[in-house]
């Protein structure tokens, strides 16, 4: 992949890529290619920003690389078709994603406080994601194309609502998305191979029916699926709601799930088994695709867009994650199994950083949703899939059949920080600290390199809580690892003459957690850790997560009995003020 620099003589004003290197987006970008009709029209929650972290713009450059004319229409407006219709109706399909972040998330706190600033959008306001993007943006195509091509859903939005799930921001049931958004195809998880063969499917008038990694409405059940709790049956009763959230979260796997199938009034929800996830070489090539990391001159007049501060010079090095942590989505939507890419991909990315005019230097992040996760996998997880009753990690212990080994990701990070014209990559993703310490071959040394080379002043690690029935709910490490994990990485920053901290996420309000676990919190940080805690939050019941299903069900997802779960918007905020309240107390560097 080629990127040359822009001339020296060039304004520094105008941008380094026309829009000949993007994808089109506009009805002129189509004439100047010739083009009187697109194959596929991708809707999005986010401006156009042609990068890799980008999924519209992923999947956009899929369909591009495989001979397919694409366009991409950012934060449409919703009062009319002027920018909905400004591409005209595709050939093939149209595919709607509510963007990177749930639009819900995106647009409320974990109070249901509007949030007025919006990462993805030029500006930084937070005025172009409607609330429900996805429901939004499919009922303005049906509005203004009646009879018009498959509608396909993806992202994240719609991905973990393809069950009856909770919706906090209702605080009801709510039907599998497809149902609401008169949509016709739903691609779930990561889905490139689903995607690859839709289009192909779509293109030459085949049935698409048997893809796996899609779901769909149908008028009869398909028989040999996992017959789940019907909709009206999970309102009728929190035990079955949660028999269903089971069923969904044990078939995520390629190798070792089923399809799902779920009457919703009269019809069903036809959840196919998941697609197989991308192997290494496939993994290179998506990454290799001609991204220019930039806003599409389109949107640029509006202003910058934030989230390009952090992704620009950032390199994915893997997806997945089977961390499992209760109130996070990642396992469900990327999958429990790592999948990595090679180190030579990873070094020719960051060697085309340093073709960019405005590259300092400076690669902001390197590494995944839990960054040392990279190059290792269960042997046995591999064969046979994912186990339904057995975790990799939990708050307890690690499955003796995962090897943790960070030897891998120690060459890979040492061969990217001696790219010429690299002068700093950073680990900006969270890691998982518990793993570091079970690593008796390679986790010294890992953390050492973290320390000496990869931190940028504090590093983040993410306890969430330290009172045990807590971190039970939550499927996270007991208290004492981060201890052991603290006194190594305060040792290791003496030794190397560097005074870099730590910085703790927590969550308030998780269910099961009452104030009284707050103010443990409170005490251990202060005392144990000798830090004032800051990055505190609420706790948000979003879609897929088992968490979300406490919320709603007031019931431990495991013993099915009675939890504890603060629902008063006061007293949640309590509960984040007691842990972040500043306490006075001297740190102790010498210990």
């Amino acid at each position: 992949m080629s990127r040359r620099r822009p001339n020296k003589n060039q304004n520094k004003n105008t941008p380094a890529f026309s829009e000949k290197d993007f994808l089109v987006t506009t009805r002129a970008e189509m004439d100047r290619r010739g083009w009187k009709q697109l194959d596929v029209v991708l809707i999005s929650g986010d401006a156009y920003i042609d990068s890799p972290f980008i999924g519209t713009s992923v999947v956009g450059r899929m369909l591009e690389k495989m001979g397919y004319k694409v366009g991409i229409v950012g934060q449409p407006d919703i009062e009319s078709a002027d920018d909905i219709g400004r591409l005209g109706e595709p050939r093939l399909f149209w595919g709607v994603s509510g963007g990177s972040i749930d639009s819900m998330v995106s647009n409320y706190t974990a109070t249901k406080k509007f949030r007025n600033s919006d990462d993805y959008t030029p500006g930084g306001i937070n005025d172009k994601r409607p609330d429900r993007a996805v429901l939004v943006y499919s009922n303005l195509i049906r509005r203004f194309y009646k009879n018009t091509v498959p509608i396909v859903l993806g992202g994240i939005e719609a991905s973990l609502r393809r069950v009856t799930h909770y919706d906090y921001w209702s605080n009801k049931l709510r039907k599998p998305i497809l149902f609401d958004s008169k949509a016709d195809i739903l691609v779930y998880g990561m889905g490139e191979i689903a995607l690859q063969e839709l289009v192909t499917a779509l293109d030459k008038g085949e049935d698409y029916r048997s893809i796996r990694g899609i779901s769909y409405i149908a008028k009869e059940p398909v028989e040999e699926f996992i017959q789940v709790a019907s909709h009206a049956e999970c309102l009728a009763d929190k035990n079955l709601f949660m028999d269903l959230f089971d069923s969904f979260y044990d078939n995520n796997d390629p190798i070792a799930a089923k399809g799902l199938c779920q009457k919703v009034d009269t019809r069903y929800s036809i959840q196919n088994p998941p697609c197989d996830y991308l192997d290494e070489s496939e993994m290179d090539g998506v990454s290799a695709l001609p991204f220019t990391r930039e806003l599409h001159p389109y949107h640029q007049p509006q202003g910058k867009v934030k989230c390009l501060e952090t992704i620009k010079f950032s390199i994915m090095t893997h997806q997945g994650c089977w961390g499992e942590c209760n109130f996070c989505a990642i396992g469900v939507h990327q999958g429990r199994t790592i999948r990595t890419r090679s180190e030579k991909s990873i070094v020719k990315e960051a060697t085309e950083f340093t073709t960019y005019k405005d590259f300092k230097g400076i690669i902001s992040d390197l590494g995944g949703p839990t960054a040392n996760m990279y190059g290792y996998e269960c042997d046995k997880k591999l064969k046979l899939g994912t186990c339904d009753h057995q975790r990799c990690v939990d708050s307890k212990h690690l499955c003796s059949t995962m090897r943790v080994d960070h030897s891998r990701m120690l060459g890979m990070m040492k061969q990217v920080r001696e790219v010429p014209g690299v002068r700093k990559a950073f680990v900006a993703s969270g890691v998982r600290y518990d793993l570091i310490t079970e690593d008796k071959k390679h986790g010294y040394s890992y953390l050492k390199d973290m320390v000496k080379y990869h931190i940028s002043g504090q590093m983040k690690v993410a306890p969430e809580h330290t009172e045990q029935h807590v971190l039970d709910l939550m499927g996270k490490p007991g208290k004492q690892t981060l201890v052991d994990f603290k006194k190594l990485y305060d040792r290791l920053n003496r030794e190397e003459g560097k005074n870099q901290f730590l910085t703790y996420y927590l969550i308030a309000a998780h269910p099961g957690c009452e104030e009284k676990d707050m103010h443990e919190l409170k005490r251990f940080t202060s005392e144990e850790l000798k830090m004032n805690p800051e990055q505190a939050q609420v706790f948000i019941p979003t879609p897929g997560t088992y968490s979300a299903v406490m919320y709603y069900t007031e019931l431990d997802p495991v013993t099915r009995k009675k939890i504890f779960v603060e629902k008063d918007t006061r007293r949640k905020e309590k509960q984040k003020e007691i842990v972040v309240k500043k306490q006075v107390f001297k740190r102790d560097f010498a210990s």
